[in-house]
């Protein structure tokens, strides 16, 4: 028997838990601070078991490590080299569904050293992007083309039958990670140039796009797109944009959120102050104003427009007390988006992901491939976005430990030995890409 330490027992665990409780040959720990939670993920399986662990317990943590074959990191990103540290001096595999730090990148040569694969960017997005993205690539260079153009936006939403609040959205995963992207940079190549957008200006820079079946939504540059150019190997390439996809109207509310101060993660006293209270503080604003007409003045906006009255719909306007007398302005907003952009019970979220590409061939032919998955949760169920980043990673993690994968060192899965069995085993349980192609 193999054995598998996860560690983190968070949102998106549970269908990673089960597929893998479900392999005859895997026995699972999952550690986490809070043991409840793991408990709750193990139910009872006779090749599982709960641990509590807190990662600061350095001990602890080599000592699980030492006894696992592969440790499979869900924990924040930031606590990934050293789990990694300790994977290369034991000799232990290691998969994560984050974005490879530099840190993880400088562990290239020690890990192959050690005969170990770390294997990052293995979920929804980074993850099975990837994956479908080198399939479409690779089958183009085969048939004698080159990329000259590769655009890609994902957005984790409520289906539409749930998309019943005025932001258009509810929170799969945590709301402070969603709401930090808001204070994000943007960096792409479009037609040669390259175009980079400051934080401030990151929600005035979005366009409308339609996905087939399901209407128009709001896409926006996510982060630095220019080096998926080398990773992707399309040098060729002459647009590279990487984006999120939102419901209408989530670009022009998040960036005025941002110009009140509402993301400031700067912590200050708010004893005995209502939203309003905290609002008008934010806008040194005195008591006596209206506070809406105040508002819209302060955000050079119409007093009936959409984005007060989604303010209003939040509460922020309301006299209900803070939920908190000391923290950052993020943690008072984050706490109550969470409260109210809750999926209730039986609702279904939806996950879009959609690459477009360009493709040119001998002879003058061009053809635009556009692939599309459209995946939605299950009705009291595991969520879509649950499903779509916990299970690459238990799929990759059994190829791994049955040594259909036998790469050593810092990957992401761009290459065909570990993105095409996971593409397939994906499609089997339904979570596929529709693909469009046409002569342009």
């Amino acid at each position: 028997m193999k054995k598998v330490l996860i560690l983190g027992a968070g949102l998106v665990a549970k269908p990673l838990v089960r597929y893998l409780l479900d392999q005859p040959n895997i026995e699972v720990e999952v550690a986490s601070r809070t043991v409840s939670k793991a408990i709750k993920l193990i139910d009872n399986h006779p090749q599982g078991t709960a641990k509590e662990l807190n990662l600061k317990d350095e001990e602890g943590l080599k000592e699980e490590i030492l006894r696992s074959d592969l440790v499979i990191s869900m924990v924040p990103y930031s606590f990934h080299p050293k789990v990694a540290q300790y994977c290369i001096e034991f000799k232990k595999h290691m998969v994560t569904t984050s974005y490879v730090s530099e840190v993880m990148k400088n562990l290239d040569a020690e890990a192959k050293k050690a005969g170990i694969i770390i294997l990052n960017e293995v979920g929804l997005d980074p993850g099975i992007d990837h994956m479908e993205a080198m399939r479409i690539i690779h089958e183009v260079e085969g048939n004698g083309g080159e990329i000259s153009s590769f655009t890609s936006f994902c957005g984790g939403l409520p289906a539409p039958e749930a998309n019943t609040n005025p932001f258009g959205y509810k929170f799969s995963w945590s709301p402070i990670g969603v709401l930090l992207a808001g204070k994000n940079s943007a960096r792409y190549l479009k037609d040669g140039n390259e175009i980079f957008i400051p934080p401030e200006d990151l929600f005035e820079n979005f366009s409308i796009i339609n996905i087939e079946g399901l209407g128009d939504f709001e896409a926006y540059p996510n982060r630095n797109s220019l080096p998926y150019i080398e990773l992707y190997g399309i040098q060729s390439t002459q647009t590279m944009l990487r984006g999120t996809l939102r419901n209408i109207g989530w670009c022009s509310t998040i960036k005025k959120i941002v110009e009140l101060g509402l993301l400031d993660e700067e912590e200050k006293d708010w004893i005995g102050l209502a939203y309003k209270d905290f609002l008008r503080k934010l806008m040194n604003e005195p008591v006596e104003e209206d506070l809406k007409k105040a508002l819209s003045e302060n955000l050079n906006i119409d007093e009936d427009s959409d984005i007060i009255k989604r303010l209003e719909w939040l509460g922020l306007l309301s006299d209900d007390p803070l939920p908190l007398e000391k923290g950052s302005a993020l943690d008072i907003v984050a706490a109550k988006m969470l409260e109210k952009l809750q999926y209730e019970e039986g609702e279904r979220d939806m996950i879009i992901l959609q690459h477009e590409f360009i493709a040119s061939f001998p002879g003058d032919k061009k053809e635009k491939i556009t692939s599309t998955l459209i995946d939605f949760g299950i009705p009291q169920g595991d969520s879509s976005m649950a499903r779509t980043v916990g299970l690459p990673a238990a799929i990759s993690t059994r190829l791994i430990l049955e040594e259909k994968i036998t790469r050593s060192g810092v990957h992401i899965p761009v290459i065909s030995e570990i993105y095409k069995p996971i593409l397939q085993e994906l499609k089997e349980m339904e979570i596929s890409f529709k693909e469009h192609r046409q002569e342009i």
